[in-house]
């Protein structure tokens, strides 16, 4: 196959990707108890919620679409949510929560995004964390740099529908259940908050670099694929 066929399959299935071909229904919802354990030793309890639905395979299961955190600070009377939303160009929940963690009256969100897609529409972090602070009010996206350094832990279960069966049976849970979910995943920024950028092509910084471009994901340079979008466009 030459080249130029080559980058207009490549096109095709970018395309299709970034568009709204696919299944995309939803499929129910989830919820549970989570306990957070924060730097200091203290203990959180938390509620997370998931919905399914979004783009995905014809006989497959239907992926997270979207997913809420809510939780009270300590010493606050007020509860507040942190939502992980769907996107159309996304195909499904944008970002995988990671870690909680809790200063004075802030809070703060590490996640990581949702498989490449998402990873290119946040701005290909390195490390692949897009962080978000709570400051009673509002949330709000920070750099890494301005999550405080005393925060490292990854405390929150991320492969949560790996353990679908187990989360459905605990009316809780608990800490050390966390850590235990999720022991078996050994990439490094899943087993700490990193404050140093991963080689490039490793894992979690290894996707393909794309753009959104009326409504398909093509490559920076791909003009085969910009002029596909102008014509559909039309």
């Amino acid at each position: 196959m030459n080249t130029i066929a080559k980058k207009w399959l490549m096109t095709v299935t970018l395309t299709i990707l970034g568009g709204d071909m696919g299944a995309c229904t939803s499929s129910g919802s989830t919820n549970w108890k989570e306990e957070v354990l924060l730097q200091n030793g203290t203990k959180l309890i938390v509620d997370r919620s998931q919905r399914f639905g979004g783009r995905h395979e014809i006989g497959q299961a239907p992926p997270i679409k979207e997913e809420d955190i809510t939780f009270t600070i300590p010493g606050s009377s007020k509860p507040t949510t942190w939502t992980s939303e769907y996107s159309e160009d996304v195909g499904r929940e944008n970002l995988k929560p990671l870690a909680l963690h809790v200063l004075g009256k802030e809070a703060y969100i590490v996640a990581t995004p949702n498989l490449c897609l998402a990873y290119n529409k946040w701005g290909r972090p390195n490390p692949p964390y897009v962080v978000f602070r709570y400051d009673g009010n509002t949330w709000q996206r920070i750099v890494l740099v301005d999550l405080p350094a005393e925060f490292s832990g990854i405390n929150l279960v991320i492969n949560t529908t790996s353990h679908d069966a187990e989360i459905a049976r605990r009316s809780m849970i608990r800490a050390d259940t966390v850590r235990r979910l999720n022991s078996n995943l050994t990439q490094p920024y899943y087993r700490t908050i990193l404050r140093k950028p991963l080689k490039p092509g490793e894992g979690g910084v290894g996707c393909e670099e794309l753009i959104y471009y009326k409504g398909a994901w093509v490559g920076p340079g791909d003009s085969i694929g910009r002029r596909m979008m102008d014509r559909q466009s039309n």
